[in-house]
């Protein structure tokens, strides 16, 4: 693959806003896609050949890293693009001072759990009825990663 991680900035963000809204049934509001990284914030594009393929939003306070959101273009899925983006999300995340990492999923979502558990998550805790769904409410599961 000829992708390239790189910092998120403003000429990526249309793309990312149609990305979200496409891979995600209850996607992040456009305002919160578009606000500028935060002071503990590493947020990444991944670009193949000049059009983003995927991305993540991610924080690291006080040795406490957190996978805030992450997706690839649906068209996109299945190519290894998502390994690509949290290996980056937790290569970041040591950089900057990590001692575990954590990410909620939904519990539906099994291919993201199988990915997480393949770079070394583990399910750590569930919170009931959390994500809306077109027929009520799923839980989200709490996964854990802990640096060496």
């Amino acid at each position: 693959m000829t992708s390239k991680l790189l910092p998120m900035d403003s000429q990526w963000l249309d793309s990312v806003v149609a990305i979200e809204k496409a891979a995600h049934s209850h996607p992040w509001a456009d305002s919160l896609l578009m606000k500028p990284e935060a002071r503990f914030g590493c947020n990444r594009v991944l670009v193949e050949n000049g059009k983003v393929v995927g991305y993540f939003f991610a924080q690291c306070v006080a040795g406490e890293a957190s996978l805030l959101n992450i997706a690839v273009a649906p068209e996109c899925q299945g190519k290894g693009y998502g390994k690509q983006l949290l290996q980056a999300f937790l290569d970041c995340m040591r950089e900057a001072g990590g001692e575990e990492a954590w990410l909620e999923v939904r519990e539906s979502n099994t291919p993201a759990i199988r990915l997480y558990e393949s770079l070394g998550f583990n399910e750590f805790d569930r919170r009931y009825d959390y994500y809306p769904t077109a027929t009520g409410r799923e839980d989200a599961l709490i996964m854990s990663y802990w640096f060496e």
